[in-house]
């Protein structure tokens, strides 16, 4: 690798989590807790470069992980640290560095927070100092003994400036640079004295050309350039300049300058790493002319499907490599499936656990990842425990895999970063390609999920021998039939968005649906509390006599995700039933129903149409003009649809 040295050393280290290699203990994985904290944005750069240009660039990228406040710090060239720092979206501080320029420097770290110690002010913004202003560090993630460290402080004489867990990270590490005048041993000295999950970066006036970091349950990557390299807690803050990357693992520091990378444990042990190429290019993560990001994600879903089906059917047969690793046998073997996600993650797993049990014939039970380990479930060699996650950083669902792990389960990962910690810690890895997601909503990974557990269902289908192949041929041709089908619900967007814009005063909104369309009104009302902050309730149709049927009253808008009668001959009537009794109360019906479906006209008010597809394919159809209505009807309502508030892309503790 011209132009730069790149120690690589002890393999086994940044791997622990693939199979073969050691696993951390069940009593340490149930002893740790965390407190919940969201993903924030983090940039360090070193090399020729104005580092300024590429930390506000990354950070734009990053924005949707932390927009409550952003800051930086420069080493210019005349070696004196400058920081700007303000409350609020990216924009203000941009504006401040408008009017008040930082002088050039190649060395540099940005920031974007949310907030959790200490609210959304100008003082709490990172980065923060140490060593009376010779030090700046930045931070992503909770501190839990915070408090205690610092009261150590405080008796020894140190002030603070702000509120947050933070700045005693970067008063600590200042008074540890005195005693060793070297960064990367300061960092040593007291990384392994924080609890919780963090991501720390660091620069020194003493040490130009550096940036020194850690992580522990929190992300950090590192982009190889020629002559200069990046750090990021994605790839997206330096995919403009390098798709060289490497995931930095649990308990480890990084270093950089401009022509070297070097990565060591908490003690100070060489690791050795392994480089990985980025599978998409910067414009990716940009709007591209699109009035959010949300929106031109919605567009993305055809792509984002058929790219998660490329190169996975082969002559009419599922070609999954990354499944290479588990044999046929050990599949066979499996006499149980239990999917573990999170929010709209959770809901895609639901979705395939019709498809599953109904290709492969194998129990499939669906958790919340944070419910999971707590309840002492059981597991054994026989189960295969399956856990989605788009950004893969998931805390509760990579605590999930650890403990299943444990436990003796297999373990694969749906995931659509790579890279990230939970496709480390499984025993397989089926990544989803529907490229950089930046809305915190989730849409085009959403149903990139549903595609690559079906292609998971129909290659164990395969394997067990339950479907024939006429019919697994079949149901891979519907399959491959999906991604030009969204593109004709796409088409409709425009009488979606004028039924939002009619409804844009609506206060609360049900969702109804019936087997694979259940999940999917669960997912419909989630769409519309997050990005329209209205009250929304998704319920099973059947349910509606065992107590939500109260809830009806004059003008109460209810969407209904109507079953094909072609598929569906017994679900079909009893859905158009359930529609007349919330007709008959004075529900506004919303129908979601495939074309020709003539039965439910004389009952709804509206009917957003579907092309024909068969039954377990439907809900990657109905859940488009679902996602198309909680936006519009957000941006009716004069709201962000990218980010939501008290939301971020990501929950990365417990």
């Amino acid at each position: 690798m011209r132009g730069r040295m790149l120690r690589l050393k002890h393999l086994s280290s940044l791997v622990s989590g693939l199979p073969g290699a050691g696993r951390p203990s069940a009593a340490a994985s149930q002893s740790t807790a965390y407190t919940i904290e969201r993903m924030c944005g983090i940039v360090g750069y070193v090399g020729e470069r104005n580092s300024l240009d590429v930390l506000m660039g990354g950070l734009r990228r990053l924005e949707y992980r932390g927009y409550d406040s952003a800051g930086v710090a420069v080493i210019d060239d005349e070696g004196e640290i400058e920081t700007a720092k303000r409350a609020g979206k990216l924009q203000v501080l941009a504006d401040e560095l408008e009017r008040h320029p930082i002088h050039r420097g190649g060395t540099g770290i940005g920031h974007t927070r949310w907030a959790t110690h200490g609210g959304p002010t100008d003082r709490n913004a990172h980065p923060h100092l140490g060593d009376d202003g010779r030090l700046a560090l930045i931070h992503n993630g909770i501190i839990e003994n915070f408090s205690e460290l610092k009261d150590e402080l405080l008796a020894e004489g140190f002030a603070f400036e702000s509120e947050t867990d933070t700045e005693v990270a970067a008063v600590l590490l200042g008074r540890e640079y005195r005693r060793t005048g070297d960064l990367r041993s300061a960092f040593q000295a007291i990384v392994s004295r924080f609890e919780g999950a963090f991501t720390l970066l660091a620069v020194h006036r003493n040490e130009p050309g550096l940036v020194v970091g850690a992580r522990r349950n929190s992300p950090l990557v590192i982009g190889l350039g020629e002559g200069e390299n990046f750090l990021g807690s994605d790839v997206a803050a330096f995919v403009e300049f390098t798709k060289r990357a490497v995931a930095i693992g649990q308990d480890q520091i990084v270093a950089i300058t401009a022509d070297e990378v070097t990565v060591t444990d908490f003690d100070g042990e060489p690791v050795e790493v392994e480089p990985f190429e980025v599978a998409w290019d910067a414009s990716a993560a940009e709007k591209g002319g699109w009035s959010s990001f949300m929106r031109k994600e919605v567009s993305e879903q055809p792509e984002a499907v058929a790219n998660t089906l490329l190169g996975r059917v082969v002559d009419g047969q599922v070609h999954i490599p990354e499944l290479e690793s588990f044999g046929d046998d050990e599949l066979r073997a499996i006499h149980r499936i239990t999917v573990i996600a999170c929010g709209t993650a959770a809901y895609a797993g639901m979705v395939a656990k019709y498809a599953i049990e109904q290709w492969a014939r194998v129990p499939v039970e669906v958790e919340l990842s944070h419910e999971f380990r707590y309840r002492e479930p059981v597991l054994d060699e026989g189960t295969l425990v399956i856990s989605i996650s788009q950004s893969g950083e998931t805390m509760d669902t990579l605590m999930a895999v650890k403990y299943a792990r444990e436990m003796g389960a297999r373990t694969i990962s749906i995931c659509n970063t790579q890279g990230a910690t939970i496709p480390r810690e499984s025993d397989a890895v089926v990544y989803t390609h529907a490229g950089p997601e930046v809305a915190v909503a989730s849409t085009k990974a959403f149903v990139a999920q549903i595609a690559a557990l079906y292609l998971f269902g129909l290659h164990l289908a395969r394997v067990r021998g339950t479907l024939s192949e006429t019919e697994l041929g079949k149901q891979l041709a519907e399959l491959q039939s999906v991604p030009e089908k969204i593109r004709t619900v796409l088409g409709e967007a425009e009488h979606v968005g004028e039924l939002a814009h009619w409804m844009a005063d609506t206060r609360s909104v049900l969702f109804l649906g019936r087997h694979v369309g259940y999940p999917i009104a669960l997912e419909g009302a989630l769409k519309l509390k997050e990005l329209a902050y209205i009250h929304a309730e998704g319920f099973a149709a059947g349910e509606l006599k065992h107590g939500p049927i109260a809830l009806i009253e004059p003008g109460q808008p209810v969407f209904v995700i109507v079953p094909s009668p072609r598929g569906s001959a017994t679900l079909h009537p009893k859905v158009v039933s359930n529609i007349q009794e919330i007709r008959a109360r004075g529900a506004r019906v919303i129908a979601i129903a495939e074309e020709g479906d003539a039965a439910v006209l004389p009952f709804a008010d509206e009917v957003l149409r579907i092309p024909l597809a068969a039954p377990l394919f439907e809900p990657l159809l109905a859940v488009v003009p679902l996602q198309i209505f909680a936006m519009e009807l957000a941006q009716a309502k004069g709201l962000d649809v990218d980010q939501p508030r008290n939301l971020a892309k990501s929950v990365t503790v417990e």
